[in-house]
């Protein structure tokens, strides 16, 4: 048993009054959030969370918030390395597949087996396929010793898939790359990275956008926007290492297990770019290694998760005033970001923090602390601005999301200061707690990626 004291990260928040014998509505807007890192455990057990509270008479008051089990690390199946690739310096490719176009996976196992670089075996996590489609896996892949297919039991999503292919990589393999089901890699591919990731923990090449028919659509992927040299912040503020562009060390893996959960969109290549570069460097590679299929019908633009409530008037079937609506969407836009953007970047920091303490240098440890801080320290909020305003003269993704991260943190103060003592619902006021996910907020902060 330890104890632990974390400070509360944000109060104030709206409660549904609804959901609490309050009829006085007391508690209105006694919400509250917060990040609290727990320390690693050695054996199973439980770990008990309780909130300590000032009230306002002076008293003090505790109460369980919940429980949560620590348990042993699930038994992860494990492989031989096939006699082909029995020789040091294997390269796992992990593949997560769902329901592929069967032309576009035979093309991609064909494409792997065309590799100059032949110290390589491919372990294919499938998320529970339909039974035809893994027939077709099964048949794409035959008898090659080199293949190794595992279908899960439930649908997990990318996210998890790839985390579950991640966790077949056998004890001999020293080096990792991802593969989706659908690409197409130039020969090359796996024998450039392998000379570039010399002295680095990660490296990544450039990628050629194509449809299905292989027709370009853009020769590189940083064809409308800079490259810039990839560090931990701005990896960390903007997912710009494709997940197939990659490879990486075997140790990169074992500080990325097991994914951090976190709301709204998670993605895998984020999450282990960001990982290689906190306890490490990351390097580029120039040319495009692969060609990246572009393909309707499974993207995630689009998709719409919930949304945004509109102004009152407009819900009255008014035409909103153009300044109130404009002003909604601001709003709207920033108590999303703080939820969905900030909230998840955050997290990772604390993880990081967490993990990977030994390999941080002193000026990776401060950036991701100040990150942390910017929520309740101003002149972290001022560290974080300064590279937002830059945005006004570049055309950097990642310090447009700055900007929005600011305007997120902006919002949570405001609606505090607005709230001021009230305590009991008024008109107007302003709404503190999680909107429903709506990605059309976040286009700056994440980068709209097709799954898999």
């Amino acid at each position: 048993m330890f104890r632990s004291l974390h400070p509360r990260l944000a109060s104030g928040a709206k409660r549904d009054p609804g959901s609490i014998a309050d009829p006085e509505l007391r508690s209105y807007r006694s919400g509250f959030w917060g990040t609290v890192p727990i320390p690693a455990r050695d054996r199973p057990g439980e770990v008990e969370l309780r909130v300590d509270a000032a009230l306002a008479n002076g008293a003090r008051a505790s109460a369980t918030l919940g429980r949560i089990e620590v348990v042993e690390p699930s038994e992860s199946p494990r492989y031989e390395a096939p006699e082909a690739a029995a020789d040091s310096g294997l390269i796992a490719v992990c593949m997560a597949t769902f329901d592929p176009d069967v032309e576009l996976l035979r093309t991609q196992i064909e494409t792997l087996r065309a590799q100059t670089d032949r110290r390589w075996m491919c372990l294919i996590s499938d998320d529970c396929s339909a039974q035809d489609r893994y027939a077709a896996i099964e048949a794409a892949v035959g008898r090659d010793p080199r293949f190794v297919l595992s279908r899960s039991a439930r649908r997990r999503g990318f996210y998890r898939n790839f985390e579950r292919a991640l966790r077949m990589v056998p004890p001999e393999a020293e080096l990792v790359a991802l593969c989706d089901q659908d690409d197409r890699w130039y020969p090359d591919k796996l024998e450039t990275l392998r000379g570039a990731i010399r002295g680095v923990e990660l490296a990544y090449s450039d990628l050629r956008l194509v449809d299905l028919r292989g027709g370009v659509l853009a020769e590189s992927l940083w064809e409308k926007r800079p490259h810039r040299r990839p560090e931990l912040i701005s990896l960390l503020l903007s997912n710009t290492i494709p997940g197939a562009a990659s490879l990486f060390r075997r140790r990169v893996v074992d500080y990325a297990l097991p994914f951090p959960e976190g709301p709204g969109w998670q993605f895998h290549d984020h999450w282990l770019g960001v990982a290689a570069a906190a306890i490490g460097e990351v390097a580029y590679v120039d040319r495009p290694l692969y060609d990246y299929v572009q393909h309707p019908g499974a993207v995630l633009r689009g998709r719409i998760v919930g949304g945004a409530d509109p102004p009152a008037n407009a819900a009255e079937g008014k035409r909103p005033d153009k300044r109130d609506l404009a002003s909604w969407r601001v709003i709207s836009r920033w108590r999303a970001a703080y939820f969905y953007a900030y909230q998840p970047l955050a997290l990772w920091a604390h993880v990081l923090l967490e993990r990977c303490a030994a390999r941080l240098t002193r000026r990776k440890r401060r950036a991701l602390r100040w990150l942390i801080a910017a929520d309740r320290s101003p002149l972290a909020w001022l560290w974080l601005a300064s590279g937002a305003l830059r945005a006004a003269f570049t055309r950097s993704e990642i310090h447009a999301t700055e900007g929005l991260l600011c305007g997120a943190i902006l919002w949570r103060h405001l609606v505090a200061a607005r709230a001021g003592r009230r305590t009991r619902p008024a008109r107007g006021a302003a709404d503190a707690s999680t909107p429903p996910f709506d990605p059309r907020l976040l286009e700056s902060t994440r980068r709209v990626r097709r799954s898999v």
